[in-house]
């Protein structure tokens, strides 16, 4: 009797777990790739090479540059080409007014682009998908064409030569992609929450500032950065729009190169590394948030 209840006994007992052994997919996923690593080596030196070169070609003399070549170990080393590339292409000046536009105009044009995103996206109005494919339509027209008439419409109402009436211009061709990532991202927040706060009073403007913003920080992030270094970059716009030395911005001081500078090859490289080397790091600092804002809004969470 005592034999039985003790068999009985040991059978309830549950078995002891199994150790954890990784599946097959487990382990499979944990071997890096050998061939998919030494890919990615090589397009990374590729991508890199011609900032490695330019950052040489910038400390090196310009004797040094020509006897050696471009490729080739500097034999010395300086940084006087610097300062001559700064007072050339008037860069104290540049910085200024490309500084402005960046924190103008960016958070500006975001801040349009986001309250028309979220009024596509979330909003009930006629013409709605109609509207979104006029303004998405706005990618596929060439700055070129356009210049024509924005040129005349500025200077009738006395807003040609300036930094504040090249504005308007850079927040309208910028629209079109900032609320096509936008809109994107405004239809994944979840519909019961907007219509939680709807029940609970809160109107559109309150909705959209105390709920939605808030959870859309990595696509208004995303959209600032790339709206930034296009800002930072445009050279076609300003260069029709800017006359006068006072009102250049960094694409402007680069042409400053062309005369003097223009077999100065080791200037001309400082020239452009002073002109990338902000919107660069700002760029690498936050490239966390351009892969997370992009990304975000492509499945449901």
């Amino acid at each position: 009797m005592t034999t039985n209840a003790l068999d009985a006994s040991t059978r309830s007992q549950p078995a002891p777990p199994a150790p954890n052994t990784p599946s097959p997919r487990t382990r499979h996923r944990s071997r890096p790739n050998p061939a998919v690593t030494i890919t990615a080596l090589i397009g990374a030196l590729i991508w890199i090479t011609p900032l490695v070169l330019l950052i040489v070609s910038a400390l090196r003399p310009l004797s040094d540059f020509l006897s050696n070549g471009p490729v080739s170990w500097p034999q010395q080393l300086t940084l006087e080409n610097f300062p001559d590339a700064w007072d050339a292409g008037q860069f104290g000046t540049a910085y200024l007014n490309s500084t402005f536009l960046l924190v103008v105009k960016v958070p500006l044009g975001v801040f349009v682009a986001a309250l028309l995103a979220y009024g596509l996206a979330k909003l009930e109005f006629p013409f709605r998908n109609f509207i979104l494919f006029s303004v998405v339509l706005g990618m596929t027209i060439p700055i070129y064409i356009a210049i024509v008439p924005l040129f005349t419409m500025l200077r009738n109402v006395g807003m040609t030569d300036s930094i504040i009436g090249i504005i308007p211009p850079y927040m309208a061709f910028g629209l079109p992609l900032q609320v096509l990532i936008l809109q994107a991202f405004f239809r994944r927040v979840p519909s019961e929450l907007i219509e939680a706060a709807r029940i609970d009073g809160a109107g559109d403007l309150r909705i959209f500032f105390r709920l939605v913003i808030p959870l859309s920080v990595p696509a208004l992030v995303t959209v600032a950065i790339l709206d930034g270094v296009a800002t930072w970059n445009e050279l076609f716009l300003a260069l029709s729009l800017l006359s006068s030395e006072g009102n250049r911005t960094i694409p402007l001081g680069l042409l400053n190169f062309q005369g003097q500078f223009a077999t100065n090859y080791t200037g001309l490289a400082a020239g452009i590394l002073i002109a990338v080397v902000p919107i660069l790091v700002l760029y690498m600092l936050l490239q966390k948030y351009i892969v997370g804002g992009l990304t975000a809004g492509a499945t449901k969470g």
